[in-house]
């Protein structure tokens, strides 16, 4: 997409009311500090369009960022901030959980995760969460600049197994100071919100570079408009077993922590 216009149009806190915007929305989750303005000032080809600071929890709302007046980029607070008291946390929680629940217009949920570390445990709540409750959130992991090039791929394995991601989950590596994955992140864009005849001119080579599969079927809900009414959106989760996959995830946890007391009592030994 080449970026014509982008403002920040609207700001919502917790007792405001979410706008009934005329355009697609994609929406950017992820923890405190983990890179989500720095990925729309990179995606936006801006230098301070969303405020960036080395302090966590500097978003505390859900910003709406109109993008030449055809979409919006969403970009919600994060979670997981130490410093916030038990109250407001609850409190920005719920107000993502609304805003996940009731937009009309969401067509893709963007989970950003810190590639040089193992998801937190609140990565993979948000990931269990939004599993459970019908998303299927493509992953972005963000500060590859940070590693080298040749652990790229095992740490995008470290993520996918510790979120026990679906087979046909889209993991894309990202840096906001190279801008590694930004083409690779507009494609996916581009095929959920644009116009049938936009998504017709797509490079097809790139895009399957992506996830042919997954960029097939997103521009397939977009040719036929009254079919599109009486499906879900490509973003929610189709007869996933999710119950299988919290039983995996907590296996996995329970298997890591024995392995941890076993390690501990050779030492002792």
């Amino acid at each position: 997409m080449v970026i014509k216009h982008v403002n920040l149009e609207t700001v919502c806190g917790i007792t405001s009311t979410f706008p009934d915007n005329p355009h697609y929305e994609v929406a950017f989750a992820g923890k405190s500090n983990v890179g989500k303005s720095s990925l729309i000032n990179a995606l936006m080809n801006r230098k301070s369009l969303a405020r960036t600071s080395s302090q966590p929890g500097k978003t505390q709302t859900i910003n709406f960022y109109n993008v030449n007046n055809a979409m919006y980029l969403v970009d919600l607070p994060g979670y997981g901030y130490a410093n916030a008291n038990v109250e407001i946390k609850a409190k920005w929680g719920r107000m993502i959980e609304k805003y996940l629940h009731t937009s009309k217009k969401l067509r893709a949920v963007f989970l950003l995760i810190d590639i040089r570390h193992e998801p937190s445990d609140n990565d993979c709540l948000m990931y269990e969460w939004m599993v459970e409750q019908g998303f299927a959130p493509i992953i972005i992991a963000t500060k590859v600049d940070k590693i080298s090039r040749g652990a790229v791929s095992k740490h995008l394995n470290m993520i996918a197994d510790t979120l026990c991601v679906e087979p046909d989950t889209i993991l894309i590596p990202f840096s906001a100071e190279t801008k590694q994955g930004r083409e690779d992140i507009w494609e996916l864009i581009d095929a959920l919100v644009l116009p049938e005849e936009e998504n017709s001119k797509m490079d097809e080579a790139a895009a399957k570079e992506i996830s042919s599969q997954s960029l097939e079927s997103a521009a397939s809900e977009t040719r036929n408009t009254e079919a599109e009414k009486k499906r879900k959106p490509r973003w929610k989760a189709v007869g996933k077993e999710t119950a299988k996959k919290t039983k995996k995830l907590q296996e996995k946890k329970a298997a890591k922590g024995a392995k941890g007391a076993k390690t501990g009592s050779k030492k002792k030994k």
